[in-house]
């Protein structure tokens, strides 16, 4: 279990990525706002965000995440990422309630991001000055 973690945290990863996806799309319905349009109802407008947001931070998490993985901190980035995930999943749900309610699990989501980068970092120079 402790190797496939990085993997399993992908697929959580993803499947994040379809829920949001999947609130946009429920929410374009229930407040009648037809594509491409990406304003509208502030209810469609934070699941947008939401959405939005979170392709951006699985950009920058996804990459450290294999990175650390592969430079030998595969079970602490698997860690690390279930605290993202765990903060990522607070922020969207949150958001979607009250946008000004989003910032603990904001906080959260990024104290796991920042733990695979350093670890990541790590790993790099590590191998760097060792090859």
């Amino acid at each position: 279990m402790r190797e496939q973690l990085p993997a399993l945290v992908t697929l959580l990863a993803v499947l994040l990525m379809f829920g949001t996806a999947f609130a946009v799309g429920r929410a374009r319905g229930r407040y009648g706002i037809a594509a491409p349009a990406t304003a509208g109802h502030p209810a469609f407008e934070r699941a947008f965000r939401v959405q939005m947001n979170t392709l951006e931070s699985v950009a920058l998490f996804l990459p450290t995440l294999w990175l650390a993985a592969h430079y030998g901190f595969g079970y602490w980035a698997g860690i690390a990422g279930l605290v993202w995930l765990a903060g990522r999943s607070w922020y969207a749900l949150a958001y979607l309630r009250e946008a000004a309610r989003r910032g603990g699990g904001f906080a959260l989501g990024m104290l796991g991001w920042a733990a695979t980068l350093v670890m990541a970092a790590t790993g790099v120079i590590r191998a760097l000055l060792a090859g």
